[in-house]
C-alpha cells in the first residue's frame, strides 16, 4: 500500500499471508508464505519495488499424501516455508508437523515445479530453512519444533545438508536452545543466511502475539550462538511482530518483511528497513529497533499500483489464483464451459450442514480493511436440500445464500454457527427467490464485523444481526463460495456464481 509515491504504508500485503519469506533474483523479488491445508498450496508473489505484490502462481499443487488431505485440515499441511534461489534453481523447503520436512524445487518462479520430496521424515519438524555456503561449498538446514507433535519446542536443531538438497547428512545437533537465553520463549520460524564472516540466524521468539524478532549469530554453523532482540513493538501498535526474511536490492540496501497477527484478518505483512553495522555488526530493523508505519520507499524503479487479485468475473467456468480449496480438490466440482461464470457441483456429503467441514468450498483472504463483497448466485436443477452461497468462513461462519426446499421451491436462507461445536442456525427469516436467482452481499467493517444483505429482485435487503469474523487456530478468517448437498444417489444440482467483486470502503 503506498501514499504518495515516496513514502509506503504498512500493512505492504494486508491480508493473512502467513510467515512470509522473500528471494531477489536480479530486479525481480519473490515471496512465498504458508498455506496450511488450502490447494493449491505455497503461493508465489512478484514484485520489482518490495511495496506492490502480484500473486503469480502457486508451488504446490496438491497436499501429499492425497489420503490425509481429502478432508479440510485447517491448521495441518504447509507451515513457515523457506524460498531460496541456488544453482539457478527456485528452492522451497517447509514443514509438516505430522509428516517432516518438505522441498520443491524449479527452474523458473512459474515452474514447473518439482513434486514434494520428504527430506526428513518426523513429527514436530517446521520452519526448516536452507543454506547454501559459498564460503566453504556446505550446505546446511535448520528447523523448529512443533511442541504440539514432539513434546518439546524453543530450540533450533542444525544439520549438515546434500548440496543437491535431497537429504539431510547427520542426525542433527541442537544448535540454538532459547531455554538457556533468560526470557526467551518460542524460539521458533529460523531464516538462516551468511554475512560478513559470520553465520546469521533471524528468527522471532515470544510467541505469534507478543513476541518479538531475534537475531543469533556465530562464526560457525553448530555455534556457539549470541543472540539479540533486533525488532519489538515497543511503543507501536504492532504486535508481535512476527517471523519473516531479509532481502538486500542490488543497489545494497537491506530490507526485512515480517508477519503482524491481526485476529480474524490473519497475519498481514510488514516491510521494514534495515542496515547493519550498529553495535558490533547486529542488524538494526525498523526505527532503531521499533515496527515503522511509514516509511520512504526502497531506492528502486516506481511502480503502478498493485495487489494479489481479489474479484473474479470467472471467465470460462475458470477462476483466478486467488482461489484455494479447503482440501485437495476432486474431478467435478467445478465445470469449465464456454460462458462466464463458476459452475459449482451441489457435491452431496453428511456434513453438508457445516462448511467448515466441507473440501469443496473455494475460499480466498479475507481482506484487511473495510471493504465490500458481492456475488450474483444461480442455483440450478436443484433437489431439495441442494444449497449454495458465499461464507465468511473461520472457526465460526456465516453465510447467505440458496437453498432448494421439497416441493422445489428455491428460498434464500441466512445462516450462522458461533463456534467449531455449535450447529448451523437461522440467522433471519427465508423468502422466495424467483428463478433461483439472487445477489449476495457482505459489508465488512472494522474489526471483521459483517453486515449481510441479498437481492432477489427489488433490491438490497439487510439480513441478521452483525456477524463478527473469527480466525481458525493459525488461520485468518476466509470468503468461501460453495455448492453442497445432503447424502443420496445421483447429482443435486449446480450453483453458478457470477462477477464476484471486493469493493474497498
Amino acid at each position: 500500500m503506498t501514499d504518495d509515491g515516496q513514502t509506503y504504508t504498512n500493512p505492504v500485503l494486508n491480508a493473512d499471508w502467513s510467515d512470509p519469506d522473500v528471494v531477489r533474483v536480479g530486479d525481480d523479488f519473490y515471496l512465498t508464505a504458508s498455506s496450511f491445508g488450502r490447494v493449491p498450496g505455497l503461493p508465489l508473489l512478484h514484485s520489482r519495488d518490495l511495496v506492490n505484490w502480484t500473486l503469480v502462481g502457486h508451488a504446490l499443487e496438491r497436499l501429499e499424501p492425497e489420503e490425509r488431505f481429502t478432508a479440510p485440515r485447517h491448521d495441518h499441511g504447509v507451515w513457515a516455508p523457506s524460498l531460496r534461489h541456488h544453482d539457478d534453481r527456485f528452492w522451497i523447503f517447509w514443514g509438516d508437523p505430522d509428516q517432516g520436512i518438505f522441498q520443491v524445487n524449479a527452474p523458473e518462479i512459474r515452474g514447473p515445479w518439482s513434486r514434494p520430496h520428504l527430506v526428513k521424515e518426523g513429527r514436530g519438524l517446521i520452519d526448516p530453512c536452507p543454506l547454501w555456503d559459498d564460503e566453504t561449498g556446505e550446505a546446511y538446514l535448520v528447523h523448529a519444533w512443533a511442541k504440539s507433535r514432539s513434546g518439546v519446542n524453543n530450540r533450533l536443531t542444525g544439520h549438515r545438508m546434500h548440496p543437491d538438497g535431497s537429504s539431510l547428512l547427520d542426525a542433527g545437533k541442537v544448535i540454538v536452545d532459547g531455554d538457556r537465553i533468560p526470557g526467551w520463549f518460542t524460539l521458533e520460524g529460523p531464516k538462516l543466511y551468511r554475512h560478513d564472516g559470520w553465520f546469521w540466524i533471524l528468527a522471532p521468539a515470544g510467541g505469534v502475539a507478543t513476541g518479538w524478532q531475534g537475531a543469533l549469530r556465530s562464526r560457525g554453523f553448530f555455534g556457539p550462538y549470541e543472540e539479540r532482540i533486533v525488532l519489538e513493538q515497543k511503543d507501536t501498535d504492532v504486535n508481535g511482530p512476527h517471523q519473516g526474511g531479509w532481502v538486500r536490492t542490488g543497489a545494497g540496501e537491506d530490507w526485512f518483511l515480517h508477519f503482524q497477527q491481526r485476529g480474524a484478518y490473519g497475519r498481514v505483512v510488514h516491510l521494514q528497513p534495515m542496515r547493519w553495522g550498529d553495535g558490533g555488526g547486529w542488524p538494526v530493523i525498523g526505527d532503531a529497533g521499533a515496527p515503522v508505519a511509514v516509511h520512504p520507499r526502497p531506492a528502486l524503479p516506481a511502480q503502478p499500483p498493485a495487489a494479489p487479485a481479489t474479484g473474479d468475473d470467472f471467465p470460462g467456468g475458470r477462476f483466478g489464483r486467488q482461489w484455494q480449496w479447503t482440501a485437495n480438490p476432486a474431478a467435478g466440482w467445478a465445470t469449465q464451459h464456454s460462458g462466464d461464470g463458476l459452475r459449482l457441483a451441489c457435491v452431496r456429503s453428511g456434513d453438508a450442514h457445516d462448511p467448515r467441514r466441507l473440501p469443496h468450498v473455494l475460499t480466498q483472504r479475507l481482506p484487511g480493511t473495510p471493504c465490500v463483497v458481492e456475488v450474483e448466485l444461480r442455483l440450478d436443477r436443484a433437489e431439495p436440500g441442494a444449497r449454495a452461497g458465499l461464507v465468511v468462513l473461520g472457526d465460526a461462519f456465516g453465510w447467505i445464500g440458496l437453498e432448494c426446499r421439497p416441493g422445489g421451491g428455491v428460498r434464500l436462507v441466512h445462516r450462522f454457527a458461533e463456534a467449531a461445536a455449535d450447529r448451523e442456525r437461522d440467522a433471519g427469516p427465508s423468502c422466495p427467490a424467483p428463478g433461483g436467482r439472487a445477489r449476495l452481499r457482505i459489508g465488512i467493517g472494522a474489526g471483521a464485523r459483517c453486515r449481510f444483505s441479498y437481492d432477489v429482485g427489488a433490491g438490497f435487503v439487510a439480513s441478521g444481526p452483525v456477524f463478527t469474523a473469527t480466525p481458525w487456530r493459525w488461520v485468518g478468517a476466509l470468503l468461501g463460495l460453495f455448492a453442497a448437498a445432503p447424502e443420496g444417489p445421483g447429482a443435486a444440482g449446480a450453483a453458478t456464481f457470477t462477477h464476484f467483486r471486493v469493493t474497498p470502503c
